[in-house]
């Protein structure tokens, strides 16, 4: 198969009049530190060349380009860069499909990573997840119910069966368990055994994962989200999420998308607070298994704008810290 770089398809799909940014990591491997890995929404254009980007750090957001090129809209809404479509109801195989697909990245995604250079996290890519490029321009990645395993320019791709099958596509290897023990992560199990994988559960699983990116990034982007780290997938906790405000104002939160954990069987927003003691009894702060706020999937989904309900639920938590006395 033929490998990705999400950047350079935008570029392709914008034409040489423009220059393009989007959600998804692309090569080559950044090799310096503390991120080591690239911020695929970050500016740095040529002046020659008007940016496209999926927030405002563009010349111009993708919906605008798409006021003139409509023929793209589905290009640009499956990779959740804008014309952000609505989310359905995941399938009844989500929940078993969202616990195999932890196991492999906690055990085997996050690993090829870590071996490389330290680090962890994980990010959105299309139609799944997976590393920020590393090493020799490598890239693993969980795309539907399929592994990829990208160096270079040559990309190879399997069916996701076992934990085993998988480490050893990745990692030609076994899967790396004893790092994780230290972390509230589900049992690896049987290494050999079957893993409960829906394809339908799996890509449903990217497009919250997507969607989550999408909607950190365009608050992320808010000039009112100071001192913001960058979205990432965290392999322990299974979600995306940044951190931002002031940490010395003791304002300070971290805001994420989950697709669900032991205490809350659907996905979910979430705003969790740094210093919970310091917020009060407001309503606003409605989480009950951590101090914080959260947004079910019910009202989600209810929404008449998905897209514009999650960014106000994380900009109104927001203000509220900012604005505490």
């Amino acid at each position: 198969m033929l490998p990705r770089d999400a950047r350079h398809e935008a570029r392709e799909l914008v034409g040489a009049n423009y220059d393009a940014r989007v959600l998804e990591p692309s090569p080559p491997a950044v090799t310096e530190e503390p991120w080591f890995a690239d911020d695929p929404v970050a500016g740095g254009g040529d002046g020659a060349h008007p940016v496209v980007a999926p927030v405002g750090a563009g010349d111009l957001t993708w919906d605008d380009w798409l006021a003139d090129h409509p023929d793209h809209r589905a290009w640009v809404a499956r990779r959740w860069l804008g014309a952000h479509r609505r989310l359905e109801q995941p399938p009844p195989t989500f929940q078993a499909t969202r616990l195999s697909l932890h196991r492999v990245a906690a055990y085997v995604l996050s690993p090829a990573r870590r071996r490389a250079n330290t680090k962890i996290a994980l990010r959105w890519t299309l139609d799944g997840f997976g590393t920020p490029f590393f090493g020799d321009d490598e890239q693993v990645r969980v795309a539907g119910g399929d592994l990829v395993a990208q160096r270079g320019a040559e990309a190879r791709r399997a069916t996701v069966t076992t934990l085993d099958d998988a480490a050893a596509f990745v990692l030609d290897d076994r899967p790396d368990v004893a790092w994780a023990s230290q972390f509230d992560v589900p049992e690896p199990g049987d290494p050999g055994a079957p893993l409960e994988l829906d394809a339908a559960a799996a890509s449903w699983l990217g497009d919250w994962f997507g969607f989550g990116t999408a909607v950190l990034e365009a608050v992320r982007a808010d000039r009112a989200s100071t001192e913001a780290s960058r979205p990432q997938l965290w392999p322990e906790h299974f979600d995306i999420a940044f951190e931002c405000l002031s940490q010395q104002d003791r304002a300070r939160a971290g805001f994420g998308a989950s697709p669900g954990d032991a205490d809350h069987d659907e996905p979910y927003l979430y705003v969790t607070l740094w210093f919970p003691d310091d917020v009060g009894d407001a309503p606003q702060w409605n989480a009950e298994h951590f101090g914080g706020a959260i947004l079910r999937l019910p009202d989600l989904m209810s929404a008449e704008d998905q897209f514009a309900e999650a960014v106000a639920f994380f900009r109104s938590c927001r203000n509220a810290l900012v604005h505490a006395d």
